[in-house]
Parts: structure tokens; sequence; C-alpha cells
């Protein structure tokens, strides 16, 4: 299949940023939407917003945390399309501070939600994708993958991680299968600055308010991976705003 008309899209981390924007702009050009989050009222507020326009979208609550939930949103798009076609993880933490601050707690959940959320989805969604003999992995990464600075040292080491992930999914995938990692610059989303130090939140907001793109523009990139004909894998997309050294 080629394009994104028709297809089935499963989107964690569904309920703002990103994740909203790209479910919106699938939708748009003819995707049917799984979408993924903990905030339950924020997804069903989206998939009114898809329904109204017109399109197609079923909500299910979802911790990525939990592997579970992982297999309860690949088997709301079984029950409700019959298939899956792309499974966009989304899902992340940015918690940041200083290691002389001990935010331990912060560095376990920036591991648990964007490593052991993307192993997750790879869990719940390859058999599947095996079964069917087709089937599009996209991961959330970021540019601090390629780029390490004071105060981002465990973030950037989670999203080295979802690099090295994916491109070791890739190797493994075979033909039938394709895996993309996006990796944003700022983006203008809530998750800037949620969790972590006052100091650390409070600088990734000034610049990102100073800088950042819309979540628009990754929503972009995703759809461009997406409507690829079936033999063309898009292996990486680095998106930053120009400003974005």
């Amino acid at each position: 299949m080629t394009g994104i008309s028709g297809k089935v899209v499963a989107i964690t981390g569904a309920s703002s940023g990103i994740g909203e924007a790209t479910a919106l702009h699938l939708a748009e050009r003819g995707g049917r939407l799984v979408l993924g989050a903990r905030r339950r009222e924020l997804l069903d507020g989206l998939v009114r917003k898809i329904e109204d326009a017109g399109g197609e979208a079923v909500a299910v609550t979802v911790d990525v945390r939990r592997p579970g939930d992982l297999a309860r949103l690949v088997a709301a798009a079984d029950e409700r399309f019959g298939r899956l076609d792309v499974l966009f993880s989304n899902a992340g933490s940015m918690a940041v501070s200083a290691f002389d601050e001990l935010q331990v707690a912060d560095w376990e959940l920036m591991v648990d939600v964007n490593i052991k959320g993307v192993l997750n989805g790879i869990a719940a969604a390859l058999p599947a994708f095996r079964a069917q003999g087709a089937g599009h992995f996209i991961h959330t990464a970021s540019t601090a993958a390629y780029k390490v600075v004071p105060d981002q040292a465990v973030y950037a080491a989670t999203k080295t991680a979802v690099k090295v992930l994916t491109e070791g999914l890739r190797q493994e995938a075979g033909p039938d299968l394709r895996v993309t990692l996006v990796s944003p610059g700022f983006t203008n989303t809530e998750g800037v600055g949620k969790g972590g130090s006052p100091e650390a939140a409070a600088a990734l907001i000034a610049r990102r308010d100073a800088i950042a793109m819309p979540p628009e523009a990754i929503a972009r990139a995703v759809a461009f991976a997406i409507e690829q004909p079936a033999a063309v894998d898009v292996g990486e997309i680095v998106v930053r705003p120009t400003a974005q050294g």
C-alpha cells in the first residue's frame, strides 16, 4: 500500500504535541488512527475532532511503561480496523536536571518511558506485523541523541538508546517491514520543561519560546516516511529549527 489513505496508524503520546499534530495531519490525508495516551479526556476530544472532520479514530488509554497497554493498543487496531500498518512510538519524558541534583526518580522515568516504552511497542506490534507480512515502526528520538549538553545527559542517553534500538530493529526487520527514526530538535510542545529541575526547565522553556518549530513540522516528516512505496524505507529523519545550532 502506497500513500497514507486507508492506512491504520497507532500513535503513543497522542494527547498533545507531536502526537496530536501527527494524528490530525494523517487523519486529514485519510489515515485511520488508533490513539494512545494516559490522559483519556484529551484523547476523546481529539477523536471527536477527527470524526467531526470526517475521519476515523479510536482512543485507548495507554501508559507505555506497561507492556499490556501496548498490547491493548495493537489489539484495538485489529478489532476496529482489521490490521495495523504503522506504530508511531512517540511518548516521551524530558525530565532533565544536572547530575548533582540526584533526581533518580526522573532518571528512572526517562528510562522507563523513552527506552522501555519503545521496547514495549516493538514487543506488541512485531508479531502482528510478521503475521500480516507488512508493518512500519516509527520511533521518536531527539537531536539530543547527536549532541550532549549539560543537564541533558540522561535524556540524551535514552534517546541515543532509541536511535541504536531503531537501527538494530531495521537490520533485523527483513524485506517486509519498515523502520524509521524521527529526531526532532526544539519543538513547541508542553513536554519541554515538564519535570526535572526548575532551573533546567526554565532554561529549556526559554529556549523553546525563542526558537522552537511547531509540532506540525514533525507530523509532516512522519507522513513523508509513511507515504513512501512499500519497498522504500526512510531510515532516519532529523528536523531542527533553522536557529538551532
